[in-house]
């Protein structure tokens, strides 16, 4: 992949995000950090850093996807909140092998896959001033 300055602060203020976020929203953090870098640009940037192995790419409710630099070589699953967003990796080593498996067993070579999983992180269940979700309030 080529290094170029528009990469390069993609890749850098993708760096700093924790949570997983779409082109639009890291746009909006590189204009606010005053870059002149188009969304369009943004968008090719992070096709390119995709297609390198730099970022991991999870899509949410409506289709969109959203990005997160990847922090190993390795490829990575989450588990993300349909409500806030909040990502977090999983131990996916049987999915892998699973994987592996799948292509010997078939004669298929260079083998891809998408895992998404959702569900509602703990302080999403939580109501406001209250009790999670499944607590002793609910005679559990």
């Amino acid at each position: 992949m080529r290094r170029t300055p528009q990469r390069a602060a993609v890749l850098e203020i993708l760096g700093r995000c924790r949570e997983f976020v779409s082109a639009q929203e890291l746009h909006a953090l590189l204009t606010g950090l005053g870059s002149t870098v188009g969304l369009t640009t943004v968008y090719r940037a992070l096709r390119e850093l995709d297609r390198a192995g730099l970022v991991d790419i999870v899509r949410d409710e409506s289709g969109e996807r959203l990005y997160l630099r990847r922090p190993t070589d390795e490829h990575r699953h989450y588990l993300i909140c349909r409500r806030c967003g909040r990502s977090r990796p999983v131990d996916a080593r049987a999915v892998e092998a699973w994987a592996e498996r799948l292509a010997e067993n078939t004669g298929f070579a260079e083998l891809e896959h998408t895992l998404e999983l959702s569900g509602v992180c703990r302080p999403c269940r939580r109501p406001p001033g209250g009790m999670p979700d499944g607590g002793a309030a609910a005679g559990r």
